[in-house]
């Protein structure tokens, strides 16, 4: 296996969760905030419940290595993917992946007992991809009980079983993240189809990578977009980008 190869096969894989629970939060994640009336400290804004962050100095040490990575090298890649791929062909290629996921939203939502979610995450997947040529078109949204049927990753699931995040952890690449959630990333990894072929082959030069690099491929614009509504005008960008990754994370489990 080319050297260049394999890191191109590791690397995307991993940046396929980029930053995805650092998204701009909900008002109902709003309720995991703790904000210190009168306080004039502005790390007082982020203060969070359950924000377990015994690690800090090496976390913010890795979210400003992250940040390089997104803007140097991730950001271009980004560019060039827009300016070259039509949006209704971006969006085509979403609705694709977001239809191969289907066994982690399932798979999922029957170890937490959602019965009725994962009953509809069936209905669905059948929809989207025999109405939908492949899941090319996502006809499920002009199913009203289908539409915005919450989504459940295994972070979720071992939330739901009474695992505590344990320490916040910032990840190269993959940004915020925590003890339990990294677990959940695995987990996430194993159950979408995307990632089989190449975890079978394990090698790069049968283009076993191209599928899961695809993933992360597209999926980079929206997660860029997210990381800096995330970080905008924040006075500490670590905090700003810790503080929202709790909230959409209670937020996530509480729905």
């Amino acid at each position: 296996m080319k050297p260049n190869r394999l890191l191109l096969s590791l690397l995307m894989p991993a940046a396929l969760v980029l930053l995805s629970n650092c998204t701009t939060p909900s008002k109902t994640a709003n309720k995991a905030t703790t904000k210190l009336v009168g306080a004039t400290d502005a790390r007082d804004d982020y203060a969070v419940v359950d924000a377990h962050d015994p690690l800090e100095p090496l976390n913010r040490a890795t979210f400003w290595l992250n940040d390089g990575i997104y803007n140097v090298v991730l950001r271009p890649i980004s560019k060039s993917y827009e300016f070259i791929t039509p949006a209704p062909v971006r969006q085509g290629i979403n609705n694709v992946f977001d239809n191969a996921a289907f066994p982690v939203r399932f798979v999922n939502s029957a170890l937490q007992g959602k019965f009725k979610r994962a009953g509809q995450e069936v209905q669905k997947f059948g929809v989207n991809t025999f109405a939908g040529f492949g899941g090319l078109i996502k006809q499920s949204d002009r199913i009203p009980s289908l539409t915005n049927v919450p989504r459940e990753d295994t972070g979720q699931t071992l939330a739901k079983w009474g695992v505590r995040h344990g320490p916040y952890l910032v990840l190269p690449i993959l940004g915020p993240s925590s003890a339990r959630d990294v677990f959940g990333i695995a987990g996430d990894y194993a159950l979408n189809p995307v990632n089989w072929l190449f975890a079978l082959k394990g090698d790069a030069d049968d283009f076993a990578w191209i599928p899961p690099s695809a993933n992360t491929l597209r999926q980079l614009p929206d997660q860029l977009k997210k990381y800096d509504e995330s970080r905008a005008n924040a006075l500490d960008p670590y905090l700003s980008i810790r503080s929202t990754y709790y909230q959409n994370r209670q937020s996530a489990a509480d729905e």
